[in-house]
């Protein structure tokens, strides 16, 4: 992705509930290019639920 993209997807990650009350982009002007899709990435990571535990997991003595 260029940095216009990676910009506009940070944009877009912006409007997120998760988002709208912390500042996720001005961050981006002191990031290259690769931090700022390391930072765009990390952002997305955080707004997928959490992966479910395994049922082996839950039992004691597992």
């Amino acid at each position: 992705m260029t940095r216009l993209e990676l910009l506009q997807r940070l944009k877009e990650l912006q409007q997120m509930p998760k988002y709208e009350a912390r500042d996720i982009t001005t961050v981006s002007a002191m990031l290259s290019r690769e931090a700022l899709a390391r930072h765009v990435e990390v952002c997305e990571m955080a707004l997928q639920p959490p992966a479910p535990k395994s049922v082996a997991a839950l039992k004691p003595g597992h």
